[in-house]
């Protein structure tokens, strides 16, 4: 008798988390959310600093050591902590081990569609990529069908690899270029793709999981958005501090998407379609828009609009490579060898940019402007004319009297920010509730 094939559900615990700790914000005072919030505590604690000791576990979260001595017994059994050799206490007793995260626990997974490729991302506990798989793929204008098919061929042979090493997928996370339902796994309207009332989820409850009998968290979300959170969760580094809580994130491949993060939070708005940058008009009479509008941000900013003012359309010509990147590679190749065309293509583009982000930074005010996606590649060309457009345009610079407003920031994620993203949100299911994670196990004891 063969295995059912995994059940994929939509789960509001699979949505992608704040920064923070969001069992915290939920209100619930009963024992049963008390522990639900503490077991998160010192899973988040460990991930993110471990090793540790318990006495250095129960500093950090402000509890006892006697308090937080059953709940990382707990999470021991479980299978998502392990101990790794001894540490002295500094007390009475004897030494207690070093507690760390399980690196073969559960592992996030992240699944991104693009109009011309198609990647599968897994991290584990620890926020590391443990696998990674990506192709090329002519998506645009395809039927969801073939295109979930591949992507799940992906999935298969990722979770191989991390059953290989002891790894078990705890979520699924699918970025994709376009509107998401707010709380379901249908894509309303994604233009790149031509997809309409899109819903993910039956394709993906394929046997690319075999043997998973229990239901597999599944979040789809749009790319932008991902990117956003990614930006959130793991922007710093290299030199650049914590993001800040409040900051626009603007992210193109063929399309412009955007994102809003207020407090730490993203603003999804009231159906999730927020953040649709790219179709914010900036010449009212220009060309119709594959949305239906007329001068759109895409037009002008978008990578068929840019390649066409740069001398480079129509896409597939001779000359304009294929394959995830490409042609955005092509374009920094050309603006970095002084190629007047290109050059003046991506200063046009960086003007709509500035034109469509003024509304926003006068609306929202925020701290800063992240480049994001192919963004971050051609920021060299863009970056000027765009941060003129929001000195002229923005009244925060005006009142600021110092020419100031938001800085504008590149990010160091680039165009692997939504697949990032998508793995860390699907991770966060654990992180933020390893209640709904738990089962008994055996946990290696080094």
């Amino acid at each position: 008798m063969t295995a059912p094939p995994p059940r994929i559900r939509q789960d509001a615990r699979s949505r992608p988390a704040p920064r923070g700790d969001p069992v915290t914000a939920s209100g619930g005072d009963t024992q049963h959310d008390i522990r639900r919030r503490n077991l998160a505590r010192v899973l988040r604690t460990v991930a993110a600093g471990g090793p540790l000791s318990r006495p250095a576990v129960a500093a950090r979260i402000g509890l006892t050591r006697a308090g937080v001595a059953p709940l990382v017994e707990e999470l021991l059994r479980a299978g998502l902590l392990v101990e790794t050799g001894r540490a002295a206490t500094g007390g009475r007793g004897r030494p207690g081990g070093q507690l760390a995260v399980n690196d073969r626990g559960p592992a996030g997974l992240g699944a991104e569609i693009g109009v011309d490729h198609l990647a599968v991302c897994a991290v584990d506990l620890r926020g590391r990529v443990r696998a990674r798989v990506a192709a090329g793929a002519a998506n645009r204008h395809s039927a969801p069908g073939p295109v979930l098919r591949r992507l799940s061929a992906l999935l298969a042979e990722v979770t191989a690899g991390l059953a290989a090493e002891g790894l078990r997928p705890a979520g699924l996370t699918v970025a994709v270029p376009g509107l998401v339902a707010r709380g379901s796994t249908t894509v309303v309207h994604a233009p790149n793709l031509g997809w309409r009332a899109a819903d993910l989820a039956p394709d993906l409850a394929g046997a690319w999981l075999p043997g998973h009998e229990d239901a597999l968290p599944l979040t789809v979300e749009n790319e932008a958005h991902l990117g956003a959170l990614a930006e959130l969760w793991l922007g710093e580094g290299e030199g650049r501090p914590v993001p800040p809580p409040d900051f626009v994130h603007v992210s193109a491949e063929a399309g412009i998407g955007a994102a809003v993060v207020v407090d730490g939070q993203l603003l999804r708005g009231a159906r999730g379609f927020a953040g649709e940058l790219g179709h914010v008009p900036v010449y009212p009479d220009g060309p119709v828009c594959d949305c239906g509008g007329r001068g759109c941000l895409e037009q002008y900013a978008g990578e068929r609009a840019v390649l066409r003012a740069g001398g480079l359309a129509p896409e597939g010509a001779a000359g304009v490579p294929a394959g995830p990147g490409a042609r955005i590679g092509l374009l920094a190749r050309r603006a970095a060898d002084g190629d007047a065309a290109t050059v003046g293509a991506l200063r046009e583009a960086g003007t709509a940019l500035g034109i469509a982000l003024a509304g926003a930074v006068n609306l929202l005010d925020p701290r800063a402007v992240v480049l994001g996606g192919a963004l971050a590649e051609l920021a060299p060309w863009v970056l000027p004319s765009l941060g003129r457009e929001l000195t002229r345009r923005t009244a925060v610079a005006a009142a600021d009297g110092r020419g100031g407003g938001p800085v504008v920031t590149v990010s160091r994620l680039g165009a692997d920010g939504p697949l990032l993203g998508a793995a860390h949100a699907a991770l966060r299911t654990v992180l933020d509730d390893p209640l709904n994670s738990l089962t008994p196990a055996h946990s290696p004891r080094n």
